[in-house]
């Protein structure tokens, strides 16, 4: 089938091409050790087979925040000794000052690392000159970075009109599962949407009634919908200035045939710390002095049978304060089920975001879901329905 975009395999023959790939390598550091090498390990497939091909890979990626700067702290020379280990491959570093002659002496099959990206003042403006720069070391380009897809910066949107341009192995399996989750989706599809704020997500909601059959509402948000149907949530963490928000999103729903699911039962307590006193009560018995902090129990077994007649699934959100326990029991047996419906074959699902992520892990299913996106802001805006410029570069 061919895809809207160009991949590895449109590529033809790579042999000594210089070959600009875009990566997302922008990972947590502690005591100048890499303490989180996810995104570098999730980059292996794609330069590991461009360099068996014969290709001169060069990697391009950014590195915190710069702005514009040279910042000795934030530079990639940083990440080369990590960034080799976990490829198995030696990595040369290479610094933009005299950027031309350092990669005319590479060898088809070697790997480089070009130095931070946003040490460019002009890249995150998408600067014409800074284009031209990185341009010029290259023949071909690759993105394979989506967690930096929703940026028009030089080196993400702006490169894919200077170079003939192809996604990677990694853009390429997110771009696939995301068009599974809500592009083309088999029905019936649930989304779970949760988290603290309603007003961090509004256009995710406003977006995803249209879309899918059930939206489940979790987080500190469920509490603003619980609100607006006027029931006390007491101290509980609520947007009550959004309450006809909530009634709007609600309206729009039930006009395209999507139900809502906010939970009846929750668990409660009257301070939010690891383990306190907590009861677990109907919506419509929070006393004044308590705060609700998760979903119950009897909630969570009747989402898990909503999931059970669904085909498939997107997730975005913790189900309760999942950080502190026991406020974590919601979201780890809902993840557990969608985990063990996937296996059976039954429920594609598809979850992203930061908390998503830590949330699938703590419940130690993050491998068994179709696919986990590490990205943040990129999955929130497709999630919106939003162009992603990095993504929309890359057409046929």
């Amino acid at each position: 089938m061919t895809k809207p975009y160009r991949t590895l395999d449109d590529m033809g023959d790579v042999t000594g091409k210089r070959v600009l790939v875009r990566e997302d390598l922008n990972v947590p550091m502690a005591d100048g050790q890499v303490s989180d090498d996810t995104r570098l390990r999730a980059t292996v497939p794609t330069i590991a087979e461009l360099a068996d091909r014969g290709a001169i890979v060069l990697v391009l990626a950014h590195f915190g925040r710069p702005k514009g700067k040279r910042d000795p702290n934030l530079s990639l020379a940083l990440l080369t000794r990590p960034y080799a280990e976990v490829l198995g491959r030696p990595v040369r570093f290479i610094d933009w000052d005299g950027a031309a002659d350092s990669v005319a002496t590479l060898r088809p099959g070697e790997i480089a690392m070009l130095e931070n990206t946003r040490f460019f003042a002009g890249e995150e403006k998408n600067d014409g000159q800074v284009v031209e720069t990185m341009a010029a070391l290259g023949d071909l380009y690759v993105n394979d970075a989506f967690s930096a897809a929703h940026r028009a910066h030089a080196s993400t949107e702006g490169l894919a009109h200077a170079l003939p341009a192809f996604a990677g192995r990694q853009m390429e399996a997110e771009l696939d599962a995301l068009e599974k989750a809500l592009g083309k989706p088999e029905h019936p599809v649930a989304a779970v949407v949760g988290g603290a704020k309603v007003s961090t997500k509004l256009d995710v909601l406003k977006h995803l009634v249209a879309r899918v059959d059930h939206l489940i509402i979790g987080g500190g948000m469920a509490n603003t919908f619980l609100a607006a149907r006027g029931v006390n949530v007491g101290k509980s963490l609520c947007e009550h200035d959004l309450a006809e928000t909530a009634d709007e999103i609600m309206a729009a729903a039930e006009r395209a045939g999507c139900t809502v699911h906010l939970p009846y039962d929750v668990v409660v307590a009257t301070e939010f710390r690891p383990n306190p006193p907590t009861r677990t009560v109907n919506v419509h018995e929070v006393a004044g002095d308590e705060m609700i902090l998760d979903v119950g129990p009897a909630a969570v077994e009747a989402l898990g049978d909503v999931l059970k007649n669904c085909r498939t699934l997107v997730w975005n959100g913790p189900m309760g304060a999942f950080e502190t326990p026991p406020f974590d029991a919601a979201t780890v047996a809902l993840a557990r089920t969608a985990a063990a419906l996937t296996g059976d074959g039954s429920l594609v699902s598809v979850a992203g975001g930061g908390d998503t992520v830590a949330a699938l892990n703590q419940a130690g299913v993050a491998d068994r879901f179709t696919f986990v996106s590490t990205a943040g802001g990129a999955f929130l805006e497709w999630m919106e329905g939003r162009e992603l410029p990095g993504v929309a570069a890359l057409a046929r």
